[in-house]
């Protein structure tokens, strides 16, 4: 199962915001037994969003889960981005708007807002691409968006990480079923890539796993990270390395 990721925002671009988000999903797809095969970056501009999206649906990947662009100011353009990517229209989400009232309301009870108002910035968050199903911020004001398109499962989020990250947990993961990957973490007691390299590559010929490594300690390890359906799996890759003379120890990220 494939799965892209496009984060929005000209301040990942600008280097002034280092893109969390995308790692912090990857991440969680890949627990889920997604390989993430690509991320994408693009500013807060609707043409450029709306053709990476149309790209990432060419490629048809199982899930395509978007961050950023989703608030209440001028360059928030991110559903708009994507409405025009699928051909639909943005209509007014009467829910989701409730939701914003009641958030803007709360903000100015508890004295961080004088005006609880629904002004034309906010009633904007409450608008979604035709047919989407709204999913619910728990941390902030912007509803965020559940669309299938040919057969890919399309998740729009905030950008902000912890808005972001409370959604993918609450919303985007159980819509994905219960299905997760196993991950072994480990530290291989060799200096030479090179000499590891073709060991790593028959113990991708004969399991059913996938393997990432890369050099760790200044030379003095290899880091090594075993993705299977099962940890019986991932325990046989360890079994043979250890078997072909790699020393291992478990690696603590």
């Amino acid at each position: 199962m494939f799965a892209e990721i496009l984060t929005v925002g000209d301040e990942l671009l600008t280097g002034n915001t280092v893109d969390s988000n995308s790692a912090f999903i990857a991440k969680r797809l890949t627990e889920r037994g997604y390989w993430v095969r690509r991320i994408t970056t693009v500013g807060d501009d609707v043409g450029e969003i709306k053709a990476a999206v149309q790209e990432i649906l060419g490629r048809k990947p199982e899930v395509l889960v978007i961050s950023g662009g989703l608030g209440p100011t001028h360059d928030d353009v991110t559903m708009l981005a994507v409405a025009e990517a699928l051909g639909k229209r943005l209509v007014l989400c009467e829910e989701c708007l409730e939701r914003i009232r009641e958030f803007y309301e709360r903000l100015h009870r508890e004295g961080y807002i004088d005006d609880p108002g629904l002004n034309e910035a906010r009633r904007k968050m409450a608008y979604l691409p035709e047919g989407a199903e709204p999913l619910e911020n728990g941390e902030g004001a912007a509803p965020g968006a559940y669309i299938e398109h040919g057969g890919t499962k399309i998740f729009v989020l905030p950008g902000m990480p912890r808005e972001m990250k409370a959604m993918l947990e609450n919303e985007v993961l159980p819509r994905l079923g219960g299905r997760k990957f196993v991950q072994l973490k480990f530290l291989a007691e060799i200096t030479d890539e090179s000499k590891l390299a073709p060991i790593l590559s028959e113990a991708l010929e004969r399991f059913d796993v996938r393997i990432h490594s890369s050099p760790k300690g200044f030379g003095r390890y290899i880091g090594i990270i075993i993705f299977a359906e099962s940890k019986e799996e991932a325990e046989k890759v360890v079994e043979f390395l250890e078997e072909k003379g790699i020393s291992l120890q478990r690696w603590k990220l």
